[in-house]
Formats: C-alpha cells, structure tokens, sequence
C-alpha cells in the first residue's frame, strides 16, 4: 500500500472514531435528560413561599377537640371536679321528693350507717344495689331493704321514718344518689353482705371478704 493509501486509511479511521463519539455522548445526555423529567414529574419542586402547601412545624401544641359525650366527668356547681366525696356529698343536690327506691336505699343508709364516714355509708348503698342485680335477692332496692331478716331496724317489713331535717338525712340522699349514680367507686365493689365489726357470724366463714370500712365488714 502506498503512503498516500495510509494516509487516507487513517483520516477514514479517525473520522469514524470522531462520529461515534458523537453519536454516543448525544444518546447519554438523553437518557440523563429523560430520568431528569421522570424525577421531575414525581417529585414536584417546593417552593417556600406563604401559599405553599408543604409541611410547617409550629412551636405551640396542637390539641385536638374531642366530642363533648367522649369524657365523662364529675363537676361540682362551679364546674370544677370535685376532690374529695365529702365535696361531692355537699354538691349533691337533695330537693324533691324522692322516688319510692331512691328513699328505701337512703332510708337504708340512714339506719344502718349514718354514723359511719361517707366512705362506709356509700358501701352499704353499694351493698343494696349489688343485691338489686343479683338474681339471689329482690330485684328493687325496697325489696332488697325489707327482706326477711336482713336488716335489724326493719321491723315486721316496716322502714321506721327518719329525721329528714338532719343533716344525716341529708348526707344519706346524697350518697344514695351516687351510690345510684355509680359517680364514687366504692372500696366494697362487688359485695353482697356485710356485718359489724363487734359480731362474727357463721355465715362469714363461708363468704369473701372485701373490704373493712370503719364498723363494718363487707364480703362477696
């Protein structure tokens, strides 16, 4: 071959080498070009502008509003939770004439209890109640009260009549009406009975025994 013959040999070659070149860095830079606007469409740019809708971080605390029947709560007249069941007693509004159950279970609570703190007069209208609902005893607390044989100073199915312009009274509607109510749990829970400190009967050996509230023993 002559040398004319390379030389144009090699200016061919280089050229092919040049238009490959070429050829390849166009097909890249459309392929990046191509991923670019794939990116683009599913991330869209955000821009911190006011009218912006991306996620802020606020400094104050988010509270969120519940429905008004989600939390029940005990209030006292100036809207504040009560502390103590004294306060809740002294809160509880009594005027009225009371339904015939309501007054045998307050009834209750004045003759066997009155003399006891409020936590042992709620107990034994707890006691009252939970015989209410057992399927063991009179489904009414009047029934319940004037059973045979159940409370001492019922006499002949009789509740005597009490002192309703005492203060004594006035606690026992109260604390009948949350026993009632179930607004104060009650340390004697699910009791059915119950007796003085100062006696022990037989039948108490055979029963569970829950609480002790001042003068009296209650049992499941």
């Amino acid at each position: 071959m002559s040398r004319k013959t390379h030389r144009v040999a090699a200016i061919a070659v280089a050229a092919s080498m040049i238009f490959t070149l070429a050829n390849t860095g166009g097909s890249g830079a459309f392929a990046q070009e191509s991923k670019a606007a794939v990116f683009e469409d599913a991330v869209p740019a955000v821009t911190e502008t006011e009218d912006s809708t991306s996620p802020r971080f606020v400094a104050n605390e988010v509270v969120q509003q519940l429905p008004e029947d989600a939390v029940q709560t005990v209030t006292d007249a100036d809207g504040a939770a009560p502390l103590t069941l004294g306060e809740l007693v002294a809160d509880m509004p009594i005027e009225g004439e009371l339904p015939r159950d309501m007054r045998c279970l307050a009834e209750a609570i004045y003759f066997e209890a009155r003399g006891e703190p409020l936590t042992g007069q709620l107990a034994v209208g707890r006691v009252i109640i939970n015989r209410a609902e057992s399927a063991a005893f009179p489904d009414d607390y009047c029934g319940v009260v004037t059973q045979r044989a159940q409370f001492s100073f019922v006499k002949h199915g009789v509740i005597p009549e009490p002192r309703t312009g005492t203060i004594a009274w006035r606690n026992a509607v109260a604390v009948a009406k949350i026993a009632h109510q179930e607004l104060w749990d009650s340390a004697a829970g699910d009791s059915l009975y119950f007796h003085a400190t100062r006696v022990k009967p037989r039948w108490a050996s055979h029963k569970i025994a829950r609480a002790t509230l001042a003068r009296h023993v209650f049992y499941r």
